[in-house]
């Protein structure tokens, strides 16, 4: 469950135009699929099994599933319009995908041999963020990686600011419209629990998770690999 100004997925054309209007508002979005896949691909064995927290659209599920042909995938979202979308994408590969309706807390056990959450967390407030991340630490294998990706800035004063401006300059300049980007930059901000990176960061340590490192920067959005003590 996922987008980038907070915008309801219930509705039926934010559902429908949901991957042409990501990757527009998302900085280097196909590139954060393959580094992520990357990224586990380097502790995953050619067999794994990995759990997709926040599936909905199945965007990273087909980047990953079309590069790694032996992996089967888990994907948890809450958002039954946005599971049929990614049911409607993934046709091809859905002998090695199951969706499950709900939070990470529905999910199977596991043990997985990675995860990613990617574009999820910043709709979290911080201690529902935390228990989402070690929910996610539960299923997953010692020593496997998790990558998560999300709005992480300065979240008060000019800077908090400085930076949604950038992101509305950015998306208008990617072809959205000057009313709906900087009318998405006030939901952000008006209702997105942001946390600073540093803040992301510790959250990592605190669920569990070591050896963090930061591998996307894209002006709000940040993104790290983690691995599970």
């Amino acid at each position: 469950m996922k987008e980038a100004d907070g915008a309801p997925f219930s509705d039926a054309a934010a559902v429908a135009h949901y991957a042409e209007r990501t990757a527009r508002i998302v900085p280097g979005l196909h590139g954060l699929h393959a580094m992520a896949c990357v990224l586990l691909a380097e502790r995953a064995p050619a067999d794994a099994r990995v759990l997709v927290v926040g599936a909905g659209g199945g965007l990273e599920l087909e980047a990953f599933a079309e590069r790694q042909p032996g992996w089967h995938f888990d994907g948890v979202d809450p958002s039954p319009p946005m599971l049929d979308l990614a049911r409607a994408r993934l046709g091809p590969f859905a002998s090695r995908i199951r969706l499950h309706a709900g939070y990470v807390h529905d999910a199977p056990d596991g043990p997985f041999d990675a995860a990613t959450c990617l574009l999820t967390l910043h709709f979290l407030p911080r201690d529902e963020r935390r228990r989402t991340l070690e929910q996610i630490r539960q299923r997953l294998a010692p020593g496997a990686p998790l990558v998560v990706a999300q709005h992480s800035f300065p979240n008060e004063g000019p800077a908090q600011d400085r930076w949604l401006a950038r992101y509305a300059a950015y998306a208008v300049a990617a072809g959205a419209p000057e009313a709906q980007a900087h009318g998405g930059i006030a939901a952000l901000k008006a209702r997105l629990p942001v946390l600073t990176p540093e803040q992301d960061l510790a959250l990592l340590g605190e669920a569990g998770f070591v050896d963090a490192e930061l591998f996307y920067v894209a002006l709000t959005f940040r993104g790290w690999v983690a691995y599970r003590r």
